[in-house]
This record gives structure tokens, sequence and C-alpha cells, in this order.
């Protein structure tokens, strides 16, 4: 077996399948890592099992939706992007459909559709494929990468790659051990955090399971910091747990309350049920439903909102036994402020082996967006969830790691051979 390559790539997710695949095509000898007996097991996993595999989102939209350092990847996207993956797969015969905002899937509905693809061009470049051996160190003379160290012995090469992931679903292999490897060379990790994760409340109706199993459709959902400013807004479903909330719109959120919890104990939320309808609107439309109903509040408004919500608002003013005309000005208008601007308390999110995403990683200031290298050792590459870069559910994280991959593996077969 051959212990000299040109390119090493450690970590067979999405962006360390497709830097091999890069680099091989660009004519390298490239040896691919994967500490699990299989490739693709987190991308197995993704979008319920039927891998969303990108985003049919104009650039700049692409970059919107990957709030944790999008900007960086300008450069990535100007090499390889959405529509390439597209083409990518297309090319080698994966039927893809197009879903809700924006949202490509293979046309089977199977993950593995995507992971097998991968494998098949894997192998047809003749990428050596070294599966259960764990890497243990990359070893470098301080300048530049001479190779890679596991238990079988010390592999060399000019070009390695670390695509490694992040540290979330540790049972898919993301247990932080590219940080380790960054780290060991001398580069930086930022602070790591959940994103993309389910929403902790403190708030007395969540113990009392009074919301719980209740969803909202295209609900306002925004994070409020101590200083009243909204850091982040989304309109979405949102789903009550028995915890507090989850859904898109939870989702979405949960990377702002992260970060705030760094120095805050609390974070508030605040629910918009009606984003599209101003505070006025909804008075004279309650007022119109109402006004010359006989019956009480709960049953005139049926309909307005979802039967345990509107009871539960409705009893929050203490107007849930009235009609319309036994209701005060005030009290109508303290009700709508529920339903515009109800504040929520979050005091945590899931854990990281929990979330669908890591935010943080290698710090970007260390690595060159135009080609995915570490300015501090020369040959060194990182791509995909191990960099400082994390986006929203949707396709935006499997984009991220493909068009990362692409890249970092292009430039590392170029300075293979330079």
């Amino acid at each position: 077996m051959s212990k000299k390559f040109d390119v090493i790539v450690i970590g067979g997710g999405p962006a360390g399948m497709m830097a091999a695949i890069t680099a091989a095509m660009n004519g390298a000898q490239v040896a691919l890592f994967e500490k699990n007996k299989r490739l693709g097991k987190k991308l197995l996993m993704t979008g319920g099992g039927r891998c969303n595999v990108t985003n049919n989102r104009p650039v700049d939209d692409l970059i919107t939706h990957i709030p944790g350092n999008g900007r960086f990847l300008y450069s990535t996207f100007s090499q390889f992007d959405n529509q390439d993956i597209m083409n990518f797969f297309s090319e080698r015969g994966v039927s893809l459909k197009e879903e809700d905002h924006g949202r490509i899937f293979p046309v089977s509905d199977k993950s593995a559709t995507i992971v097998n693809t991968l494998k098949d061009e894997l192998e047809q470049l003749n990428v050596a494929l070294h599966f259960k051996e764990p890497i243990e160190k990359i070893i470098t003379d301080g300048v530049a990468t001479q190779g890679v160290r596991t238990s079988e012995g010390d592999y060399s090469a000019k070009s390695i790659i670390v695509t490694t992931g992040g540290i979330t679903y540790p049972s898919t292999g993301s247990q932080g051990d590219g940080y380790r490897f960054a780290k060991s060379v001398g580069h930086h990790v930022t602070p790591l955090y959940p994103t993309e994760s389910p929403i902790f409340l403190t708030d007395d109706f969540v113990a009392d399971k009074i919301l719980q199993g209740l969803s909202l459709q295209d609900v306002g959902l925004s994070v409020v910091n101590e200083k009243n400013k909204t850091i982040a807004s989304h309109e979405m479903d949102l789903l009550f747990t028995h915890f507090g909330l989850s859904g898109p719109a939870a989702l979405r959120c949960s990377s702002f309350v992260n970060q705030l919890l760094r120095t805050q104990e609390t974070v508030t939320l605040k629910l918009d049920c009606f984003p599209t309808k101003t505070a006025p609107a909804l008075i004279t439309e309650i007022t119109e439903r109402c006004a010359t109903s006989t019956k009480q509040l709960k049953n005139a408004l049926a309909g307005f909102l979802p039967e345990r919500l509107l009871l539960f608002f409705l009893a929050k003013v203490g107007i849930d036994e009235q009609t319309y005309n036994q209701t005060s000005k005030e009290q109508l208008e303290q009700f709508v402020a529920f339903c515009k601007e109800w504040r929520l308390t979050a005091n945590k999110t899931f854990g990281l082996e929990k979330s669908f995403v890591t935010g943080g990683g290698v710090e970007l200031k260390e690595i060159n967006p135009k080609d995915l290298a570490s300015k501090k050792i020369s040959g060194l590459y990182f791509a995909g969830e191990v960099l400082d870069v994390n986006g929203y559910t949707g396709g935006y994280n499997i984009t991220t790691a493909f068009c990362t991959g692409y890249v970092a593996g292009t430039h590392a077969a170029y300075h293979a051979f330079s």
C-alpha cells in the first residue's frame, strides 16, 4: 500500500468527498481518511434522510442565509456555487427536484443516492479510501505540511485538507478532531456554540403544558437584546414543545440566542402571530367580527387564532368569559399586544450534541478566502463545517460544504504540483 500522496483529505463528509474528487480530477494522487466504516454518515441523516443537497437561490440570497460569516464565501461561490452543485449531480445521472423555499432534493428522496454518487466518483478517480483509520496528527516542519500520522504509520503529502466537520451529532464521528488539528499547528478556534437548535423557555406555560404540541404557520419570531434592539427576526412556522420552542423559526433564531447568552442569563424572544397585519388593523378586524355579537369573545373570535392560543391570550388579559361589549378598549389593546408582541424568555438551547450545526470554528482571519489555505502552514487547507461559517437549515450548510470542498481540493492539487 502506497504511503505517498499528493493530497490527503481528512474526513469523508460532503466537504471531504468533494475535495478529494476535485483534487483527483486535477491530476493529484489522493487519499481520503474517514474514521467511520463508511462515507457520509451525517450526510445520510440530512433532510430527514432525503438529503437537502443545496438551495436554488441567487448567491446573494445564499450569503444572507449563512448568518455565520457568509460573506467570507463570496470568493468560494465565484469559483463553484449552488448551480455547479446541481450540474455536478445532474451530469452523473442524479435527477433533482426543487421544493419550497428553493430547497433541492434528489428525486429519489434518498440521501444514499447522493452519497453513492460521490463514492462512485471517488472510486472511478482512484482515490485511496482509508476507513476506520483515524488521523492522530498532522506532520509539519513548522512551515509546511509533510503528511499525517495514523496507527498504521506515517503518510506523506504536500497538501492536506481538513474537512472533519463540527461537533454536532458526535455519533457520526463529528467529535472536534479538526479543531484539535488546527490548534496543534498554531491556528485559533473561535468559541463553539449550537445553531439550528430548539430553544428552552422558562415561562410558566411551558411547565403547565398549556400549549405543548401547538404549531403555528408563518409567524414572526424575533430575538431581542437587553437594549430592546431586534438582533434577528424570522417569519416561518413554529412549534411549542414540552421544553419550549422548535420548528424552523426557532431553529433559525437559536444561534443568536446562544450568542447573547454568552453575556446574559436569559434572552427575550418576541412572537408576532400576525406579521403581515398591524395592531390597529387587528383591532378593526376584531371590532367588525364581534361588535354586534352577544357571544363571549372566545366564541366570537373562533378561528382568529388556534383555539388553545386564543383561550390562553384571552385568559392572560382576563377577558376569556367576556363579550366584546364587556371589554374595555385597554383590554382589547392588551389582547392585541399579546398577538403582536408576546414576550418569551429563553435560557438555553439544545447542546451541540443534539443540534444540527456547529457555530464557531477555525478562525477565518487565518484562512485565505481565495483558496481556503492556511496563512500559517503552507499546504494546509480547511473546508466545510470545521471553518467558522454556519448557515440556516434549508441546504445552506451542505452548499457551503460542497463549495468549499471544491475550492480547497482544486487549490490543494495546484499546490501539490507547484
